[in-house]
């Protein structure tokens, strides 16, 4: 074994040695305050990267690794969606709920940074929905299956899918019109394959899947692991960003197990939920604590101020349309917990500053500031709505006397 082979290998462990002690930490933490474990991965990537001891820094192999994190991220974001439940009104009021949150971040970004490349990068982040972090949080809440966890699924689902399709048109080095032209190629693609996706099935394929849930064939799982790198293969080759493959192809597979496959959904959906989350998904939290510019952040105030700033924009920019166009579907506390759990943020604003950085439009004090702000909203925004929600749950539990 050579001495980068070794040196990868090392920082593999460390950083798997961190992925274990995130969820351990979390569960002691769990007597006094709820820490998603996404936060704490950050954080001890931040501990144990340049900015801390030193121990781990980034390779071609480790950052490849978190590349499949985040494509993995985004599949399980986009197999989430259950398109029955949030369509119709929920989609649409969620739509229109983005749609004001986009106006608003660009006129704030614009304000704050005036017209520039800067001011789409941070309005555009201003928009997006943590969904893919929040999501388990809700469910183990038990309130994802109620018309309160239907409203932030939809909303969720736009504040994902929308900044993505954006940022394939706006920032994949392409002018509107040529972007325009090949996003509706990807999706002429991804549309027939969502199709293909619900035909019938062979009779021979679906005996195979069933027979290797239990064998180390596993039909199932190499298939939707082919259906990612495939779709992510695409939007690559199409020079669009792979987090649109990646969320397509989630879509896609949800489709295929739920129609041809009802059966073996759970099982299959319970593996690849463990193949995400048990070592791609923590491998780019903990690399995005690697990266976290923190020497950037704290040497320079101005920059430092702009984490309570961009918390503070988060509210605005995505919980106040949320707020407003909820006001006759939630009743009570229902209404500024959803605000809450839609101005969460955080993997695409990781993506959005990677890409603000490499054109040159947004500097490492400033993407470190709003990196730093969405570690701060899936932190503590999560918090205060789930106890909204529970005290809205517990009152319309509470029987009226009189």
């Amino acid at each position: 074994m050579d001495a980068e082979m070794a040196d990868t290998l090392r920082i593999l462990i460390i950083i798997l040695a961190a992925a274990v002690l995130a969820p351990l930490i979390s569960d002691q933490l769990g007597r006094w305050v709820v820490i998603p474990a996404v936060v704490l991965e950050i954080a001890l990537g931040i501990a144990l990267g340049p900015a801390g001891l030193g121990l781990i820094h980034e390779t071609e192999i480790v950052s490849a690794l978190a590349g499949m994190g985040l494509a993995m991220l985004m599949f399980m974001a986009g197999y989430e969606i259950d398109f029955n439940r949030v369509k119709g009104r929920p989609l649409r009021r969620a739509t229109l709920a983005w749609l004001c949150s986009l106006a608003l971040g660009l006129g704030a970004a614009w304000t704050v940074f005036g017209a520039s490349q800067t001011t789409l990068v941070i309005g555009l982040a201003l928009t997006t929905t943590a969904l893919g972090t929040v999501l388990p949080i809700l469910r183990d809440a038990g309130a994802l299956n109620t018309p309160f966890g239907t409203r932030f699924l939809a909303s969720g689902t736009v504040g994902e899918f929308g900044p993505i399709v954006v940022i394939a048109l706006l920032l994949s080095g392409f002018r509107p019109l040529e972007g325009t032209v090949l996003l509706v190629v990807f999706f002429a693609v991804a549309g027939l394959a969502a199709w293909r996706a619900t035909r019938p099935r062979s009779e021979r394929i679906g005996r195979l899947i069933r027979a290797t849930l239990g064998t180390s064939a596993q039909l199932a799982v190499r298939l939707c692991l082919l259906i990612i790198v495939g779709m992510v293969g695409l939007a690559g080759l199409l020079q669009l960003d792979v987090l649109l493959g990646a969320f397509a192809a989630g879509i896609i597979v949800r489709l295929m197990l739920m129609t041809n496959h009802p059966q073996e959904v759970h099982e299959v959906e319970s593996k690849m939920e463990a193949v995400a989350f048990g070592l791609f998904v923590p491998l780019f939290f903990v690399v995005t604590g690697m990266r976290f510019d923190l020497q950037a952040l704290v040497s320079d105030l101005g920059a430092l101020l702009l984490v309570p700033l961009f918390l503070a924009l988060l509210l605005v920019v995505r919980g106040l349309p949320e707020l407003w166009l909820s006001r006759d579907t939630l009743a009570g506390r229902q209404r500024p917990a959803l605000a809450l759990f839609a101005a969460t943020a955080l993997p695409l604003l990781v993506v959005l500053t990677t890409i603000g950085g490499e054109m040159g439009a947004v500097e490492p004090a400033v993407a470190a500031a709003l990196v730093g702000a969405g570690m701060l909203s899936v932190l503590v925004l999560p918090l205060i709505g789930l106890r909204l929600w529970r005290g809205s749950a517990a009152q319309q539990k509470t029987p009226t006397t009189g």
